[in-house]
């Protein structure tokens, strides 16, 4: 069946996964639906103790069994130690056909690539995943589809009840005996647990996993001691020092700042740009440095953001702290900077993801977007994003809240360079679709910036601006003349994961890589 991306979804998938294939990116507006609801047993003795002894002993008491749903966050990124720790012990107790529904994975996962391979571990849900794990999964060593939901995808399949989670594990910075969770203040900080409370608000067992044990009570609290069941110290928890590593850097790349100021041009020349905008980065190199360049003009201009919002970055932080930002709002911290922000500056504030970017609420953050600057590995001349599945065919990307950005902002621009090394990433089709181009408005490139036909409205705002504009057809057959036309990543016929949109419809599918030889070697 063809969707409204024009991506054929097999049906075969589609009977399988009780899905409809994608419609459009407004298509459920005004859908109803009931909440889901956790299993809750009461605490009334004050006597009874929600302290476990250790990993184990949490697992037993939450009554683990083959077939369960554990969830996990990633706020620590590529410092992540709950995972592992969890799933190690799930494997060494011998549970079999565990399903893994985080709000991402990343390399610092890798060590659970064993636990695929001999049937612990059968599904994955996730915003995404990179390492041996996407690798896994490429080459059709996961036995389930995986499934990729944006952040705000993740949350209306929690409390919508398509997702049903058994046990969720939620790595806490600071924990009181009673269960109260915050994201700061021991030796493991995060800055937020902003993924992590709807598991705790939905999930049949909530364990806190802290390395820092405080005084009752830990408030004001990110989780509250009324959704949790047990409370399990360890040695540590994560490592703060790796949340800051890859795309979550600023850049000295020459490309990129160019780029970022193209995109900072253009957001200076729209009508959006006024006093009281709002605005969301990515953690791309390019568009932190759009964030930078961006501050310098509303400082010489006397223009106050109103509200800063999403993944938070250092630079963000620095608009706040100048004044030039009236308040930040936070799902997730991606540097020590942002990570001290929000402990000490009044107007940074902690939401959840389901305030941040679910579509099946009354109204997310997401909605209220004057500007969103995003990044992606291909675009394609409809527009259309691929930031999961490399054009290489491997799964090494995450959703994250790309998708639910794009849908919300006014205007959604993508910042990507011509080329990704050798690689085309303006191209005629992307390798898989995760943001539909009917939510993309612009393609910010280090050759020439392309605007959606379908925004007529920015197309004129730009008539005098000096720009490098072009068409996005252009912009490919530069990229095609460079370094030639791509061939196409032979895929077999077997379908190993599906690419939800934000709404849980189908937008497109991944398909099992070709003639791959893959190892699981963990180095």
């Amino acid at each position: 069946m063809i969707n409204a991306v024009g991506r054929e979804i097999p049906e075969e998938v589609l009977k399988a996964t009780g899905k409809e294939p994608f419609k459009g990116v407004y298509a459920y507006d005004n859908y109803e639906y009931t909440k889901a609801a956790p299993t809750v047993r009461t605490l009334n003795d004050p006597t009874r103790s929600k302290l476990v002894e250790n990993i184990h002993d949490a697992l037993v008491k939450c009554g683990i069994k083959d077939g369960m749903v554990l969830s996990f966050h990633h706020h620590f990124r590529e410092g992540d130690y709950v995972v592992n720790m969890v799933m190690e012990e799930v494997h060494k107790m011998g549970i079999k056909d565990i399903t893994i529904c985080a709000s991402s994975l990343g390399k610092a996962h890798d060590p659970i690539v064993p636990y695929i391979e001999d049937g612990t571990i059968t599904g994955i849900q996730s915003s995404g995943v990179r390492g041996k794990i996407g690798e896994a999964i490429s080459t059709g060593r996961l036995k389930n589809l995986a499934i990729m939901r944006s952040h705000g995808g993740r949350v209306r399949a929690i409390e919508s009840g398509e997702v049903h989670i058994d046990i969720a594990f939620i790595g806490a910075p600071t924990c009181d005996e009673y269960g109260n969770m915050r994201a700061n203040g021991g030796k493991s900080d995060c800055g937020v647990l902003s993924y992590a409370m709807v598991d705790a608000q939905y999930a049949d067992k909530v364990v806190a996993v802290t390395d820092c044990l405080v005084p009752f009570p830990n408030i004001p609290a990110s989780i509250s001691m009324v959704d949790v069941d047990y409370v399990c110290v360890v040695d540590e928890i994560g490592n703060p020092a790796k949340i800051a590593t890859g795309a979550a850097k600023p850049t000295t790349d020459v490309r990129k700042i160019m780029m970022a100021d193209y995109c900072t041009k253009f957001v200076v020349n729209t009508p959006y740009f006024k006093e009281g905008f709002s605005y969301q980065t990515g953690v791309g190199g390019a568009s932190i440095a759009s964030t930078i360049s961006l501050g310098k003009i509303m400082e010489e201009r006397g223009i106050h953001m109103g509200l800063g919002l999403g993944g938070i970055t250092t630079p963000m932080c620095e608009l706040l702290a100048k004044g030039l930002v009236n308040k930040l709002v936070d799902t997730q911290d991606f540097d020590q900077g942002a990570i001290e922000s929000i402990k000490t500056n009044p107007n940074h504030f902690e939401i959840s993801a389901s305030e941040y970017a679910n579509p099946f609420n009354k109204g997310a953050y997401v909605n209220k977007l004057d500007f969103v600057i995003l990044a992606s590995l291909e675009v394609d001349v409809n527009f259309n994003c691929n930031v999961v599945v490399g054009s290489d065919g491997m799964i090494t990307g995450a959703q994250g809240g790309h998708p639910d950005t794009a849908a919300g902002a006014k205007c959604t621009i993508v910042i990507a360079p011509l080329l990704q090394g050798r690689i085309p990433a303006i191209c005629t089709n992307v390798t898989t679709v995760t943001t539909p181009g009917e939510s993309v408005d612009v393609v910010i490139t280090d050759y020439g910036i392309a605007i959606n036909p379908r925004r007529q409205d920015l197309i004129e705002c730009m008539k005098d601006v000096d720009l490098p504009f072009c068409t996005i057809e252009e912009l490919r057959d530069k990229a095609y003349a460079m370094v030639g036309t791509p061939d196409p990543v032979q895929f077999d016929d077997r379908v190993v994961g599906v690419i939800e949109a934000r709404d849980g419809t189908i937008i497109d599918v991944v398909r099992k890589i070709k003639d791959y030889e893959f190892t699981s070697d963990v180095q």
